[in-house]
C-alpha cells in the first residue's frame, strides 16, 4: 500500500505546483513605476564677451509633457565671444571643441543621439549682423560646422531678438524660484501661480529688463523692455523700448526684481571682493567712486587672484550705478526691491534655462517604465504554499529513502 502512496507522489507534487501557479496567476497584479531615466539638452550661450555651455537634465517620463529641468553641468568657452571671431569665423567653431568634449564624457553614451544642442546667440552676434551681416553668416555657418561633427542632435544655431533673451531670462528666474503654478504651458508662457518677479539681464553689450503685469490691457502691457546697446561700457547707441504707459515702468520699480549676470558680478565684487556696502544706491555710488580712486597697485593689492578682469570693475561699476538711478530711474525706495543673485538651486540665472524649457515642451515623454507587482499579504500566502509544498515533498522523499532501506520481510 505504502508502494502505491509513494508512487503517486511525483504527480501530486506536479499537481500541488501547477495549483499554486495558478493561485499566482490568479492574484490581482498592479503597476509600479521603476525610477525613471533621464534626458539631456544642451544650450550654448553665446554672449558677447564670452560663451558659456549649460548641460541640462529632466526625468524621461517628464509630466504635463514639460521636463522638471535642472543644469546638471556647465562650461565656460575659452576665448572671446564668437562675435570676435568675425575676421576668423573657422576660429569661432574652433572655441567650443573643448567644452563640446566636456559634454561628451557628461551625458551617457547611450543618450548621445536623442540629446538635443542648441546655440543662441545674443547682442554681440545681433551687432555684427547689424553692421556686417555677411561676416555674421560665415560666424554661424563655422560654428554649425563644428556643432555638426558631435554625435548630439544639433537643432539649430540662431540669434536671439532682445525680447527673446528678456523672456527667456524672466522665465528662469520665476521658474526657480517656483513661481508658476505647474511645470506646464498655457499657450506659449507658463501660468503663473503667484506674483512673479520681474528680471534683469545685463550683458557685455546689451540689458533687459522684463516683467509680466496683470492689469488690464488698456491701461497697462504685457511686456516692458529697455535695451542699451553698447561694447565695454562705451554706450554708442541708447534707445528705451517701453510698451505701456508710464505707470507700468513705475510699478515694475516698486515690485520685486531679480538681476544677474554682470549686474550680480559688478555687485558682488564691490561687496564681498572690495568689503564695500552697496545696500543703497547712496552707497553703490560710493563704493564705485571708491574703486576707481584705487591705483591700479593698490587695486591689485586689496583684490590678488583677479587680474583678468580687475581693470574693468572700475567702469563697470560706474555703468551699472548711472544705469540703475539715471537710466531706469530707481529711487532709495525702490532699489530695496532688487536682489542680486548668481544662481538658484544649483542652477545659473540666465536666459538659457528659459529657453531649454521652452525646448524640453517640445520633446515627447518617453512612455513610463512598468512592471508589475503584487500585494505584500498575497505575496506572502503565496509564499507559505510554495514553502509548505516544498517541505512536503522533501519530508515525503526522505520517508521514501528510509524506507528503501529497511530490509524486506517474506
Amino acid at each position: 500500500m505504502a508502494g502505491k502512496v509513494l508512487s503517486l507522489l511525483p504527480p501530486l507534487l506536479l499537481a500541488a505546483a501547477g495549483l499554486a501557479g495558478l493561485l499566482l496567476l490568479c492574484v490581482s497584479t498592479r503597476d509600479v513605476r521603476e525610477p525613471p531615466a533621464l534626458k539631456y539638452g544642451i544650450v550654448l550661450d553665446a554672449g558677447s564677451s564670452h560663451t558659456s555651455m549649460f548641460v541640462y537634465k529632466w526625468p524621461a517620463d517628464k509630466e504635463n509633457d514639460t521636463g522638471i529641468v535642472g543644469q546638471h553641468s556647465s562650461c565656460d568657452v575659452p576665448g572671446g565671444g564668437i562675435s570676435s571671431y568675425a575676421d576668423n569665423p573657422p576660429g569661432a567653431g574652433q572655441s567650443l571643441v573643448e567644452c563640446l568634449e566636456q559634454a561628451l564624457r557628461d551625458v551617457p553614451k547611450e543618450r548621445h543621439a536623442g540629446t538635443p544642442l542648441y546655440l543662441g546667440a545674443t547682442a554681440g552676434m545681433r551687432l555684427l549682423n547689424l553692421t556686417n551681416p555677411e561676416a555674421s553668416a560665415s560666424v554661424l555657418a563655422a560654428v554649425t560646422h563644428t556643432l555638426t561633427q558631435y554625435p548630439f542632435d544639433f537643432r539649430g544655431a540662431r540669434i536671439l531678438s532682445g525680447q527673446d533673451e528678456g523672456v527667456f531670462g524672466w522665465v528662469t528666474a520665476n521658474y526657480l524660484l517656483e513661481n508658476f503654478i505647474k511645470y506646464g504651458w498655457v499657450g506659449r508662457w507658463f501660468r503663473p501661480r503667484r506674483g512673479t518677479l520681474g528680471a534683469m539681464d545685463l550683458g557685455g553689450a546689451s540689458t533687459q529688463i522684463t516683467f509680466e503685469t496683470t492689469g488690464p490691457a488698456e491701461d497697462s502691457a504685457n511686456e516692458v523692455q529697455l535695451r542699451l546697446y553698447g561694447q565695454s561700457y562705451r554706450v554708442y547707441t541708447h534707445s528705451f523700448l517701453c510698451y505701456g504707459r508710464d505707470q507700468v515702468l513705475w510699478r515694475l520699480l516698486a515690485s520685486a526684481l531679480q538681476a544677474f549676470s554682470a549686474f550680480f558680478y559688478t555687485v558682488d565684487f564691490l561687496r564681498t571682493s572690495m568689503g564695500l556696502p552697496v545696500a543703497t544706491l547712496q552707497q553703490l555710488e560710493a563704493a564705485s567712486v571708491n574703486v576707481c580712486n584705487q591705483t591700479w597697485a593698490q587695486l591689485q593689492a586689496r583684490v590678488p587672484g583677479q587680474r583678468a578682469h580687475l581693470a574693468d570693475y572700475c567702469a563697470g561699476a560706474m555703468f551699472v550705478q548711472q544705469l540703475l538711478s539715471r537710466g531706469y530711474g530707481f529711487n532709495e525706495r525702490t532699489f530695496g526691491s532688487v536682489t542680486f543673485q548668481k544662481q538658484a538651486a544649483d542652477t545659473a540665472v540666465g536666459w538659457a534655462l528659459g529657453y531649454m524649457l521652452n525646448l524640453t515642451n517640445l520633446i515627447p515623454a518617453d512612455p513610463p517604465g512598468l512592471r508589475k507587482g503584487t500585494d505584500f499579504s498575497s505575496w506572502v500566502v503565496l509564499l507559505l504554499i510554495f514553502a509548505s509544498a516544498l517541505l512536503a515533498s522533501l519530508v515525503l522523499l526522505l520517508r521514501q529513502v528510509h524506507s528503501a532501506k529497511l530490509p524486506s520481510t517474506i
